[in-house]
């Protein structure tokens, strides 16, 4: 065996990364052969020792595959969130503690097991929400705007779905005697929340004022009504996100002073609050906290009109105040865990999705690394013993990181890479014009702005798609819309594979490359759902 690499080795295996301070005061080797000019080898065995680490661990795990092992499930899911943003997320996270960036990882990217996600529908190979999570959550697979029906329907033909429901996990885990919960920075009847207890051929018909006069004879209900009309179990226990507008009717206003959408004149919050025992309709974050865990069974939350803010925006106090997504995970579990048959949680990042469509890195990024912080609460709320914990997306962006930016350059900022010698370079690097450009970018959508707010405004000012100067331009700003190639009213979908992270009992099934419906079914193995909800009915 050649002696350097004898000697790498046994420095590795002893842990004697520190030895050498730069790498110079080594000795030199005796033969020539375990030595380099005075180089300690143990000096530069930092990356070598991480990655035996990481090995000793990964080889210490054990697996549970006992079906039913798991007491609760927490699904959650970042919209858009595609491993280019877990990526830039990561990078901008660990610079915003101060560091480098690329060395950092997010709370999920701890977590032991991985595998990828096919993420096409029936009907699309660049998929939508809807399909996909009515993938994630009834282990089927159905088309482009479908909310947990199945491939039979047309979309927006409601004359078409007659025996083509599907059971969604959360109306199992509800049969089955668990606590549900579902959560949403985007409005609750938007199609990802929807898809766990909403069944309609058409995402858009989210209030009675949106269906269509073939909807209403053929008798389709929106998907608002739908949540009211929930009838298993228990009902669920927890709602939380914005869309009180499709709550409320057209007369009423909400907190903000915006009017509701219903034109048959309920009021479906306080139908909730009428429906459950100990339960509570809150709408902001001081009502939110106020909640009681241990006297609160059922709670609605409707923290906005619309969607939620983006977390870069989100206030805290008064009327407009919201609760973070992380609280919201918090509260939710301490609401749940009261169960002892266990608990079903959903948990969706949505806006990501809307910053990318937007063009707004910043903000999909922020929303990002607040998904990861929520998270870290259900990991410290959790045991990995009795809980199975994924984490994963629906579908992926066009959002791309480029250059070759040097280690640590903001990630967000402009590109500069590495001199001849492999040193920083003091300048930008420039496109062959001779301009400079950012790391992030989107390959097609509305393009680029330097906005003082930046996020939805974005669609009140023009396209403009293709290179712009950018020398004297803060692209670090949450106000700056990045460039985009092809000009389009609003960047795409991708439709490339996304990750999915899980720990926890039957957590070992996610692996390989996989079709997005299998996460129902690694559910659905890990907690027994449907052998339980048989037994219950």
């Amino acid at each position: 065996m050649n002696k350097k690499f004898l000697v790498l080795s046994m420095a590795a295996i002893l842990g004697l990364a520190a030895c050498g301070s730069d790498g110079d005061n080594g000795t030199n080797g005796s033969d020539g052969n375990n030595g380099s000019d005075g180089k300690d080898w143990s000096a530069v065995n930092e990356w070598y020792i991480d990655g035996q680490r990481r090995v000793i661990q990964a080889g210490e795990l054990t697996v549970n595959n006992q079906s039913g092992a798991a007491k609760n499930i927490i699904l959650f899911v970042g919209d858009g969130m595609g491993i280019s943003t877990v990526t830039a997320a990561r990078i901008l996270d660990g610079q915003l503690k101060g560091n480098t960036g690329e060395e950092n990882s997010l709370s999920f990217e701890t977590l032991p097991y991985l595998g990828l996600a096919k993420t096409y529908n029936v009907d699309g190979q660049t998929p939508d929400s809807a399909g996909t999570m009515t993938a994630m959550v009834t282990g089927v697979k159905t088309d482009v705007g479908v909310l947990s029906q199945a491939e039979g329907v047309i979309r927006g033909n409601c004359a078409s779905t007659q025996g083509q429901d599907l059971m969604t996990s959360i109306e199992i885990a509800s049969i089955a005697g668990m606590s549900t919960g579902v959560i949403s920075t985007a409005r609750i009847t938007h199609a990802t929340p929807a898809a766990t207890y909403a069944h309609t051929p058409e995402r858009n018909w989210e209030s009675d004022a949106d269906l269509t006069p073939e909807a209403i004879t053929y008798g389709c209900k929106d998907i608002a009504a739908q949540l009211l009309d929930y009838s298993y179990g228990s009902g669920i226990n927890v709602i939380m996100g914005g869309g009180r507008r499709a709550f409320i009717p057209e007369t009423m206003t909400g907190p903000e002073g915006k009017s509701g959408k219903r034109l048959d004149g309920r009021d479906l919050t306080s139908e909730w609050t009428a429906k459950y025992a100990n339960s509570a309709y809150v709408a902001d974050r001081d009502s939110f906290l106020a909640l009681d865990p241990a006297t609160t069974d059922h709670v609605l939350g409707l923290f906005n009109s619309s969607h939620m803010e983006y977390d870069y925006d989100r206030t805290i106090d008064g009327a407009t105040g919201e609760p973070s997504l992380a609280e919201m995970t918090a509260k939710s579990i301490d609401i749940l865990k009261k169960n002892d048959k266990g608990f079903m949680l959903i948990v969706e990042a949505g806006r990501i999705d809307h910053a990318h469509h937007a063009g707004n890195a910043a903000r999909a990024l922020y929303d990002t690394i607040a998904l990861s912080e929520a998270v870290r609460v259900a990991m410290e709320k959790t045991s990995s013993k009795d809980t199975l914990l994924i984490v994963t997306a629906d579908h992926s962006h066009v959002f791309t990181i480029a250059g070759y930016p040097t280690r640590g350059n903001p990630i967000l900022g402009l590109v500069k890479g590495n001199d001849a010698s492999g040193m920083p370079a003091v300048t930008n690097s420039t496109d062959a014009n001779g301009m400079p450009y950012t790391t992030v970018g989107y390959t097609n959508g509305r393009g680029y702005a330097a906005l003082e707010t930046g996020g939805d405004e974005r669609y009140g000012l023009p396209i403009a798609a293709g290179r712009f100067d950018l020398n004297y331009v803060d692209t670090q700003s949450a106000g700056f819309h990045q460039e985009a190639l092809v000009p389009l009213s609003s960047e795409t979908h991708a439709g490339e594979d996304v990750a999915i992270f899980a720990s926890g009992p039957g957590a070992h099934l996610v692996q390989g490359t996989v079709e997005q419906n299998h996460i129902f079914h690694v559910i659905n193995h890990a907690a027994s759902l449907v052998e339980k909800a048989e037994t219950a009915l």
